[in-house]
């Protein structure tokens, strides 16, 4: 499986390839090790593949089982604090880089994979203001290296449904929102994305906060959900499932692609004609 984005890819492979070592060096099996740590065999399994990463407080648990006097979590803890982004949305983006599809709801502003330079600026200095001029440039570096996984022309499918409030709201100006809007057209009229915009008229959506949907070729489906400065990753069978039907929900309530498109292209002349 090809690995993600944005983050040190090399460390994970060596933390898996560590782990497998030294479980098989104390005579456990994948389900032996994944009992002692209260996950399943297979996730053990996916760590060691690089496939997933575990959270600190599973690499501190083998540490305990396999006497590896702290070895797993100072790796942990070096390669979740080394990652461009927020410590709640680390691990998603790494799994974005490995997802065969990603079906997202965005409710508020643009996915990030798909903003501009300019918007992705506005929305961290709207968010941050706090932050330096450096930070800010570094946040918004990170978020342009994520959609390098676009340059793949197949792979993932990427299927976004925009409420209609984010193409309305004014993120960094009429300039700002013209780009990007002709950016999300341009991806569509590509066919490099799938785009819905879920009509301000439909009432209450069925998702209440941003939704991310991934799936992968070798591992089970797992969803991100974000509120304001914090997020969570969701792998429970049930509640991925749940959450797949609240989004499909939307998308069958979601304009039809052509009609979004023509909306799309529509709000970003408006813009273009203020300036």
């Amino acid at each position: 499986m090809a690995k993600g984005h944005g983050q040190h890819k090399v460390g994970w492979d060596f933390f898996g390839a560590e782990l497998k070592i030294r479980r098989e060096a104390a005579g456990f099996t994948q389900q032996d090790l994944g009992t002692r740590v209260f996950c399943s065999g297979s996730y053990i399994g996916q760590f060691e593949t690089g496939i997933r990463k575990p959270q600190l407080d599973v690499a501190e648990r083998i540490d305990a089982v396999l006497k590896t006097d702290g070895f797993f979590a100072r790796m942990c803890r070096e390669l979740i604090d080394s990652s461009p982004y927020e410590h709640y949305f680390a691990e998603a983006a790494y799994l974005e880089g490995l997802a065969d599809t990603i079906r997202e709801y965005a409710p508020l502003f643009v996915p990030g994979l798909v903003q501009t330079e300019a918007y992705a600026r506005a929305v961290f200095l709207a968010g941050q203001p706090h932050l330096t001029d450096d930070e800010i440039d570094t946040r918004v570096a990170a978020r342009l290296e994520r959609q390098r996984l676009l340059d793949d022309p197949t792979k993932p499918l990427l299927w976004l449904v925009l409420d209609e409030n984010v193409i309305r709201r004014r993120v960094g100006g009429a300039a700002v929102m013209s780009e990007q809007l002709t950016r999300v057209a341009a991806l569509t009229r590509k066919r490099r994305i799938t785009m819905q915009v879920l009509s301000i008229h439909v009432g209450v959506p069925a998702v209440g906060a941003m939704l991310s949907l991934m799936t992968f070729k070798d591992a089970p489906p797992l969803a991100y959900s974000e509120a304001a400065h914090s997020g969570n990753l969701l792998d429970d069978p049930a509640r991925v499932t749940g959450l797949e039907r609240a989004y499909d929900l939307v998308r069958a309530h979601a304009l039809p692609p052509d009609a979004s498109l023509t909306l799309i292209e529509s709000v970003a002349e408006e813009y273009a004609n203020e300036h």
